[in-house]
């Protein structure tokens, strides 16, 4: 399926709720009320639900339970609640996908934002940019599943989700990748632009002359997310390790090789 006939399709790019759109506003603004945002997403059962067991998992790491989204909001911050929130409402906008493992995705997107503020930080780029980058990174994949399910359930028994080489091969494959369709979804929730542009640029940052560091950093998130959640196999680790984006950002490979990263500790199985 041609890129453009993809995205023209009906239920491509869903529209976003009116809170997620709130929250996507303040990513460029100081002037949010946050109490607001949280009485917002309390008027939405499911989805306060969805962020207070978050709020409560081993992977946040929380020193008291949260008891309600105004407490989530303290305790994780708005950036990590705006995630959070940005996740349901793909979950919400790509229910029942067959043949697709819904599960496998969504610890995978976890431990990309996990990673992708673990890279960040030190190269001193955003980590909470960074964090909601690797979160949505792959959304792109969720449309294509829905956009062209025959061509998807052939091209998921030759690649399967966890394969390093995923995005690469579907750009030999489609012409295009999930990387690209992620772009123009979040471009369409009016994320910010640096984002959009990581988010397409990520598959292959070195084929990009304008390449954003953080795409590099999405690059080797997204790599060791998928291995991680693979299986975390030392062998994998070291003979697909992605050196050329490494050495662009000047890291030790040593450093996401290791197959014990704390970052990853506390991870759940899923983030639904």
């Amino acid at each position: 399926m041609q890129f453009r006939q993809l995205l023209q399709q009906a239920h491509a790019l869903p529209s976003v709720p009116q809170v997620a759109a709130r929250l996507i506003e303040s990513f460029e603004s100081d002037r949010i009320d946050i109490g607001t945002i949280a009485q917002e997403i309390d008027k939405d059962p499911v989805l306060a639900g969805r962020i207070l067991q978050q709020a409560n998992s081993s992977f946040f790491r929380t020193l008291r339970p949260v008891a309600t989204v105004r407490d989530a909001t303290a305790v994780l911050g708005l950036n990590k609640v705006r995630s959070l929130v940005l996740a349901a409402v793909v979950q919400d906008s790509f229910k029942g996908l067959r043949n697709f493992d819904q599960n496998a995705f969504w610890h995978y997107s976890m431990a990309a934002a996990a990673l992708s503020r673990f890279i960040a930080e030190p190269l001193k780029l955003d980590g909470d940019i960074a964090f909601t980058t690797g979160l949505l990174h792959a959304v792109g994949e969720l449309v294509m599943q829905v956009g062209m399910p025959g061509d998807m359930h052939t091209f998921n028994h030759l690649v399967p989700l966890l394969d390093v080489t995923r995005g690469a091969r579907q750009q030999e494959a489609f012409g295009y990748s999930y990387a690209d369709v992620g772009a123009e979804l979040v471009a369409h929730w009016r994320l910010p632009s640096a984002m959009v542009t990581c988010i397409r640029q990520h598959v292959l940052p070195l084929d990009h002359e304008d390449s954003l560091p953080l795409a590099a950093v999405l690059h080797l998130a997204a790599w060791r997310a998928r291995v991680f959640v693979a299986g975390n196999q030392r062998e994998v680790l070291i003979y697909s390790y992605p050196d050329s984006v490494g050495l662009l950002l000047d890291l030790d490979p040593d450093w996401l090789v290791s197959p014990d990263l704390p970052v990853l500790g506390g991870l759940l199985p899923s983030a639904g």
